[in-house]
């Protein structure tokens, strides 16, 4: 009669619980600090904020210029408004007038 004695090892009861492991932990590193983790999410949603307010900014300059614009060249001529960019442009002024630039 032929018998196989031999030692469990119970190292194959742990490559699964380490396999787990390892893998939670990669993923979970990589979820919090990757290039698309929350932290980077944190700061895409920061520059994303700045750039709305800094667009805002351009929006309302881009306004103002159109509004000179039109007052300069609708086909009714503000007397005003184009005396007092020639003056500003050409540094002009009369003797007795004051200046005051913004």
């Amino acid at each position: 009669m032929w018998t196989k004695q031999h030692k469990r090892r119970h190292w194959g009861r742990l490559i699964t619980p380490v396999l787990a492991i390892a893998f939670c932990s990669y993923f979970g590193y990589h979820s919090i600090h990757g290039e698309l983790g929350l932290n980077a999410t944190e700061d895409f949603e920061r520059r994303r904020i700045e750039r709305v307010a800094e667009l805002a900014d351009l929006v309302r300059v881009r306004q103002d210029l159109e509004r000179q614009v039109a007052l300069m060249s609708d086909g009714s001529l503000e007397k005003d408004m184009l005396d007092e960019k020639a003056r500003y442009s050409l540094n002009v002024s009369r003797s007795d007038e004051i200046v005051i630039f913004k």
